[in-house]
């Protein structure tokens, strides 16, 4: 469920947030599971303003049941696939990332997820036309290191600008402005959650950090190592596939990262364009 905030239903204010959040009840769910009668008298608000507020909330975001029928047909509606704009890449996920689901990119530093991420957002919003959210977690991305990819791509550059504006980046350095983004675009918007690893301490092998409870999340898991050979600044990585719904698990694919900005066509600069790939350089 969500987090508090102003406006999230009729009746609550700014202020009453910020009190609840004083008393530690952040959450919907902390509001709603909370005993209002010791609620209003720590916090000095109305008990019938409480309780109506929990009957809206409740309303709000419970969930309601659906048929067999219904959920198909909103499925038919609702997914589509998003290509990666890297033709290995999209064939190691069946065709590209599924909307409506998590698609989780786990790697070590430096393995190439935020080129990934910005491949695919550079993709959609110049091949497909479409908007794009990129949430920046550590305020590490530049609108100069997607123009590199576009200016690989296309020379136009009304065609650069038209896809650059159709890039939305918000940056969420915690996990409260995190979910109040998701909030706003409940329904919108497809997650693309990229993830570090780690080293499993029995084993030795490579694990995705964030813990076995997280790892129920993603629908399908992608994790990113450095081809050998090719150094931590080469185009070149190797992708295996570690969950998925749809193919057999461990499947692999050597992807060169870099080449998303190879141009269909190549010549001098009275007729054509030649122009090299690009990579920039991931310092996730």
């Amino acid at each position: 469920m969500g987090v508090l905030r102003a406006g999230l239903c009729p009746g609550l204010t700014q202020d009453m947030v910020q009190i609840l959040r004083s008393r530690g009840i952040k959450t919907v769910v902390d509001l709603v599971s909370a005993d209002l009668e010791e609620v209003a008298q720590k916090c000095g608000l109305s008990y019938k303003a409480l309780v109506a507020l929990r009957r809206v909330l409740l309303a709000q975001f419970s969930a309601f049941p659906f048929n067999g029928a219904d959920l198909y047909e909103e499925l038919k509606t609702s997914t589509a696939i998003l290509s990666t704009g890297v033709g290995s890449l999209d064939k190691l996920l069946d065709a590209g990332l599924y909307t409506g689901e998590v698609t989780e990119i786990v790697g070590a530093p430096g393995s190439g997820k935020t080129q990934v991420c910005l491949c695919v957002a550079a993709n959609v919003a110049h091949g497909l036309q479409q908007n794009v959210l990129y949430i920046d977690s550590n305020g590490g991305l530049t609108a100069s290191r997607i123009l590199q990819l576009l200016q690989a791509r296309t020379l136009d550059e009304e065609e650069q600008a038209g896809a650059l504006q159709r890039i939305q980046v918000v940056r969420a350095f915690d996990i409260f402005q995190m979910l109040d983004v998701l909030q706003d675009l409940r329904g919108a918007v497809s997650q693309q959650v990229t993830n570090h690893t780690t080293r499993d301490r029995d084993s030795g092998q490579l694990k995705p950090a964030l813990g076995r409870s997280w790892s129920f999340v993603p629908s399908t898991r992608l994790l990113l190592d450095s081809a050998q050979g090719s150094g931590a600044l080469g185009s070149w990585r190797v992708a295996c596939l570690t969950k998925s719904p749809r193919l057999p698990t461990g499947c692999q694919e050597t992807v060169d990262l870099g080449s998303w900005g190879t141009p269909a066509f190549q010549g001098d600069h009275k007729g054509h364009w030649e122009q090299s790939p690009v990579f920039p350089r991931d310092h996730t």
